[in-house]
């Protein structure tokens, strides 16, 4: 009988390296809390980097078992080929659908369908009443009246457990982080609809479609998602609307009639935003003020509402995704634009700069909170902070802004901050939160609610969570108080609501619904 190769014996023989796949094993579950435990990283880059630090690892516990692991052949084989189709398999199925505020990953099914409405109203009907500008139920643009998401009221009843919010009607919509802007029994808003950027307005109190308007164009990215992003600005029977591809347009409230339009983008000579345009038209004077294109020579754009021809042009920061801001500080009229890098302030009558601050990096959504006649605060997410600025004006006429102080304990993703009373509230990066106005430092932190979107009713705060759910809070500097919540939706809602007397919409990218709420005696 043959002898066997003493060799091959020894080969044959070697044990598998587990202590090389066990090193890689614990090198990443290091790193990972590593990543996990750097306070001073934004949530959201803690997440990323932490799912790098995973695939990473698992590349490599890939690569050591198949090539280094010195496993049977068959035993390693049959486990690298199942772990290769296992992942063929999971990515026939399932889809990544988009990306929460924190930067979680939205998976569904490959077939999941979302139905959307046709591009042109089966139905169309054309409102009767015109709107008048002293309607006191009216929210015309983003945020409300005075565009900062504060309402005087009215008072809501708050036992939801006996009154709960009521549901008038529930319809599908096509894509978009826009807001509902309302008028009379009139509601607006911008959506995506196929390859269509639409402008649709409905019926509030049915929400029958009453008539759209489609440009033929789209803005998509998979964080970021589908459509446009700004609200619909609506002034003396005239709409205004900003698409997520620089589309400027005006229409006639009565019949949606298209008056004049204008390429945002091309006219500043920029390229389409890297999230697409966010910011809602802001009407001063007679003029539309918007954004203008990345990467542009000018930041803010001036347009004479009776034409759409260009009034003027100012800044040279690049823009960001915030919406432009009227307030007056130091007695003087202005135009407050949050860009990329930088805080500027601009005459409304002719776009010339009238200060300007730097600021930290990274991208900016939140409006502007005027704290008082030449304080305001500006805040953003991704770790950067809130600053409160003190602006003063000398004989001469020169601006200055003053930091009076500067903290992290107040960071704004989307959501808009209020104040009241001396006192900072809002979404901190998804956090509810409050903050003293007089040096930054926090009261209190607790609620995670993700990064929707919110209202300041009288003294109670509507805030649409992030996963869909309508909470009622009435905060005060010793607690946020939650008296009730009722749940409206069951996907990512970043869109901001809009409340017109008892009748609340809110919409995400899938759907709207409008809720009638019980008010208080």
């Amino acid at each position: 009988m043959a002898e066997r190769d003493p060799i091959q014996n020894k080969s044959a023989a070697q044990p598998i390296r587990w202590w090389m796949g066990v090193r890689i094993l614990l090198l990443g579950i290091a790193a990972v809390i590593w990543a996990r435990v750097h306070s001073d990283w934004p949530f959201q880059k803690r997440n990323l980097i932490s799912y790098q630090i995973v695939i990473v690892i698992a590349i490599a516990l890939l690569v050591w078992w198949t090539f280094l692991s010195r496993a049977p052949n068959r035993l390693r084989l049959n486990i690298t080929y199942g772990l290769v189709g296992l992942i063929i398999v999971c990515v026939a199925l399932f889809r990544l659908r988009g990306m929460s505020g924190d930067m979680v990953p939205i998976i569904e099914f490959r077939w999941s369908k979302h139905s959307m409405p046709a591009t042109k109203p089966e139905h169309a009907r054309v409102p009767i009443q015109q709107w008048n500008d002293s309607t006191n139920s009216a929210f015309p643009q983003f945020l409300g009246p005075e565009r900062n998401g504060v309402l005087p009221g009215p008072r809501l009843e708050t036992n939801w457990s006996a009154h709960p919010p009521k549901i008038l009607w529930r319809q599908k919509l096509g894509a978009a982080w826009s807001g509902f802007a309302i008028v009379g029994n009139i509601a607006l808003t911008q959506e995506q609809r196929g390859e269509d950027e639409c402008v649709v307005a409905y019926e509030l109190t049915s929400g029958q479609p009453l008539w759209l308007h489609a440009d033929q164009t789209r803005y998509n990215t998979i964080i970021a998602g589908d459509g446009p992003r700004a609200t619909p600005t609506v002034v003396s029977n005239r709409v205004f609307t900003l698409g997520a591809t620089g589309i400027l347009n005006c229409f006639d409230l009565a019949t949606g009639q298209r008056l004049w339009t204008q390429n945002v983008v091309r006219e500043s000579g920029g390229k389409i935003p890297q999230w697409g345009g966010a910011g809602s038209p802001l009407i001063v004077n007679g003029l539309v003020i918007v954004h203008g294109g990345e990467d542009a020579h000018r930041s803010l754009f001036a347009f004479h509402i009776d034409d759409g021809k260009p009034a003027w042009s100012g800044g040279t920061a690049n823009p960001s995704y915030a919406s432009p801001f009227l307030a007056t500080l130091a007695d003087a009229p202005q135009v407050l634009a949050f860009n990329e890098g930088s805080i500027s302030s601009h005459d409304p009558a002719t776009g010339a700069t009238l200060w300007e601050k730097s600021w930290g990096k990274g991208v900016v959504c939140a409006s502007p909170v005027v704290v008082s006649s030449n304080r305001v605060l500006f805040s953003s997410g991704y770790g950067v902070g809130a600053e409160l600025l003190e602006i003063s004006r000398t004989a001469s006429g020169k601006f200055s802004a003053k930091p009076i102080w500067k903290s992290i304990r107040m960071k704004a993703k989307f959501a808009h901050l209020f104040a009241r009373e001396g006192i900072l509230y809002g979404l901190d990066d998804g956090i509810f939160a409050c903050v003293d106005l007089k040096d930054g430092s926090q009261r209190w932190k607790e609620g995670r609610y993700g990064h929707g979107q919110g209202l300041l009713v009288g003294e109670n705060y509507l805030l649409m969570s992030e996963p869909g759910e309508l909470v009622l809070l009435r905060p005060t500097s010793d607690a946020p108080n939650e008296l009730a919540r009722f749940r409206v939706f069951n996907s990512k809602t970043w869109n901001p609501p809009a409340l017109s007397g008892d009748l609340l919409l809110v919409r995400n990218d899938l759907e709207a619904t409008c809720l009638r709420l019980k008010l208080a005696p």
